[in-house]
């Protein structure tokens, strides 16, 4: 991947990216190969590693299906935190505490952060997808919905081939082209990948450290500040600002407590340099501050409803109470979510794609409308909402 910046820049790579998806299908794998060429890979190389390659539909049905991301918060995050993911964190957190003491001395990552990461990702290992990986990289870079995201994995891809590190005919994994136990894209492991075994390789799907390790690399390269907190559950003044409210609005923790805000177990951290008041399912709901860790979470991935509840996993398995879902008021479906953020958009917000998913633009949209109607600007949206628009 380095190799590859040095030649295109990531403007202009993704330029490419965009510019050669949809074509036919011969047409895309000549590119492909003229590219990798150009990298400094041999033709032999190259003749092998694509040598059996094929488009997937189930990928592409796979990447259109993702309907249990339109899920609120409550309802995912019961989906998510199984009595069977809270019984198994807790035995490997056990069983592989010289792994986490290590993580937490050389990184500043608690347990928790990856136990609740390595359970949702693949349940602790079991259920790492039976993908041929290489096919679903390239039928997600020929697809032109996120060409610029996956057609560098393919040549990082390539890169791990060439270490013997990667079979195109037998790697498997997720749909989406995630690799090993914590679900990584070839780009991250070239980047993060560490033998945390001592074994001399790295083997992301069979070793526990090596995975594990390699997650806490990644977060760190994304940004997490050692030892420093992501979420923690707080009580709210029900005559609280709601317009300063949301991911895109940020205070110093003092001036949250002086608005009021309290922890709902222990004290604010009032070290971070700043935080963020997130409400899931609005002011009648759970109320979370965010610290700039959380941040992190939305590198790692962009599903607001995913990252919310890992970050709250975490916490749990750190020490922190089930939290309060209280009695929030009814949201939209799906389909009536799709109808908002249409109209949203023909008031020229910016909601990103009309998915039906409450993702952190559609609730910035949200507020922004809300403030103007004379309602509560908590993000959160109502037939209420969606009638007066």
């Amino acid at each position: 991947m380095r190799r590859l910046l040095l030649i295109f820049s990531l403007s202009a790579y993704a330029a490419v990216a965009n510019a050669n998806c949809g074509v036919d299908f011969d047409e895309f794998l000549t590119t492909l190969k003229q590219d990798a060429h150009t990298i400094g890979y041999s033709k032999n190389l190259i003749k092998e590693f694509f040598t059996d390659v094929k488009q997937n539909p189930k990928v592409l049905r796979a990447d259109q299906n993702q309907e249990v991301f339109q899920k609120d918060f409550i309802k995912f995050s019961q989906l998510l935190i199984s009595d069977y993911r809270i019984t198994h964190a807790k035995k490997n957190a056990t069983k592989y505490k010289d792994t986490f003491d290590k993580i937490e001395k050389e990184f500043g990552i608690s347990s928790g952060v990856l136990l609740a990461l390595w359970a949702f990702e693949t349940d602790f290992g079991v259920n790492q997808g039976k993908f041929n990986t290489l096919n679903s990289l390239i039928t997600l870079a020929h697809n032109c919905r996120r060409p610029e995201l996956f057609r560098p994995q393919i040549f990082a891809a390539l890169d791990l081939f060439k270490k013997n590190q990667f079979d195109p005919l037998k790697t498997q994994g997720a749909w989406a082209g995630e690799i090993g136990m914590i679900q990584m894209l070839p780009v991250d492991i070239i980047q993060n990948g560490t033998d945390g075994d001592g074994d001399g390789t790295v083997d992301l799907q069979s070793s526990v450290p090596d995975a594990l390790i390699t997650g806490a690399k990644m977060l760190s390269t994304l940004g997490w500040q050692a030892n420093a907190p992501w979420l923690q559950e707080v009580l709210i003044p029900k005559n609280l600002n709601w317009s300063k409210t949301g991911l895109y609005n940020s205070l110093p923790v003092q001036d949250w407590k002086v608005m009021g805000v309290e922890a709902r177990i222990g004290e604010l951290f009032e070290g971070a340099t700043h935080a963020s008041i997130l409400l899931p399912v609005g002011r009648n709901g759970p109320a979370f501050l965010t610290y700039p860790n959380f941040e992190v979470y939305l590198k790692w991935n962009q599903s607001l409803v995913y990252v919310t509840t890992a970050a709250f996993f975490a916490s749990y398995l750190n020490g922190s109470p089930i939290y309060n879902p209280k009695t929030p008021d009814v949201g939209l479906n799906g389909y009536e979510m799709k109808v908002l953020q249409r109209k949203l958009v023909s008031r020229g917000r910016d909601v990103g794609k009309i998915d039906g998913i409450l993702g952190a633009k559609t609730r910035s949209a949200i507020q922004l409308e809300q403030q103007i109607l004379g309602l509560p600007a908590d993000a959160w949206p109502t037939l209420q909402l969606l009638n007066n628009l």
